[in-house]
């Protein structure tokens, strides 16, 4: 498993939740909240157990993705690329990236449902907007994986831009390997990567 999956099947794991109407959950809150809802609807549901990927990603889809900001995540992860790409390439590639987590993330989740985590005290003011989140994974016969969220406050409530696992951001993987392929194919050729990609991995369900 490479560490680009890796980061993806952690962070997804840990962060999804509901925001109030009226005032956001804290985002420690909101990490520790949903992370135990997740995990007991993962064991306590057959169908998901058994292998059902398609009722995975409907869990995904309204527990998870909700709270990432795909746009902002996609614009990091391309640098300087970014600026030269079209409304809709950008389009495209928030689409692609947003489908190839979803799918990777899909792929194993089952398997996480059984860890312990530590939830870490929240170091900010209550007037702060961006913020770090620290959870650690507790593994039995290893060492804690070290899992960091970096968290921006919107007008829709907290949203994930970045996740540093044992201090390696997940937007700067895809960074290096975004730019590789950019620099050899273009941006039009990124965005045909990653379809290629979502299609392997659908064919996998």
């Amino acid at each position: 498993m490479t560490n680009a999956i890796r980061f993806v099947l952690l962070s997804c794991l840990l962060v999804s939740g509901s925001i109030g109407a009226q005032e956001p959950t804290p985002p420690d809150v909101l990490v520790k909240n949903v992370t135990t809802e997740v995990v007991e609807i993962i064991a306590k549901d057959k169908e998901i157990r058994s292998g059902n990927r398609a009722k995975l990603i409907e869990v995904i889809d309204a527990k998870v993705l909700p709270h990432f900001n795909f746009g902002s995540m996609t614009a990091l992860a391309m640098g300087q690329n970014w600026r030269t790409a079209t409304p809709e390439q950008k389009k495209q590639l928030i689409d692609a990236f947003r489908t190839l987590l979803v799918r990777t993330y899909a792929s194993a989740l089952a398997a996480y449902s059984e860890q312990k985590f530590d939830y870490r005290p929240l170091r900010a003011k209550p007037t702060d907007t961006d913020v770090t989140v620290q959870v650690r994974v507790i593994q039995p016969g290893a060492q804690p994986v070290p899992i960091d969220y970096s968290m921006e406050k919107t007008p829709s409530g907290w949203k994930v831009y970045d996740v540093m696992v044992g201090g390696v951001s997940l937007v700067a993987n895809y960074r290096t390997e975004f730019a590789n392929v950019v620099r050899n194919s273009g941006i039009d050729g990124l965005i045909k990567d990653l379809q290629t990609k979502n299609r392997v991995l659908e064919q996998k369900k």
